[in-house]
């Protein structure tokens, strides 16, 4: 196996654990509470990611607005990548009863 293909393989096994912890708090509370817990999570790791990389405050500081919009470019991107294979495979994934056999 190719270092990229483990690298994606360890991307989405990652991803999928932290799905798994989202669906299973969506069982304690609202599912729009457990997407804001979710995204508060991310913004706080990455923002811990761009200070640890920095070597001051003032550093740090003026990494603000080119991390912001990588951070925020990148969502849009996979967002809309989900959407479109939401789209295209909506009655696999949400079950519409008419295709239930």
């Amino acid at each position: 196996m190719s270092d990229n293909t483990e690298k994606d393989k360890e991307f989405y096994e990652m991803a999928d654990a932290f799905i798994a912890v989202a669906n299973g708090q969506s069982g304690k509370v609202e599912q729009g509470k457990v997407s804001a817990a979710f995204l508060y999570a991310a913004a706080r790791f990455n923002t811990f990611l761009v200070a640890s990389a920095s070597d001051s405050a003032e550093q740090f500081s003026s990494r603000k607005e080119d991390a912001m919009e990588y951070f925020v470019a990148e969502y849009k991107k996979m967002l809309d990548e989900h959407f479109s294979d939401y789209t295209n495979n909506f009655d696999t994934y949400i079950g519409n009863p008419q295709y239930e056999k």
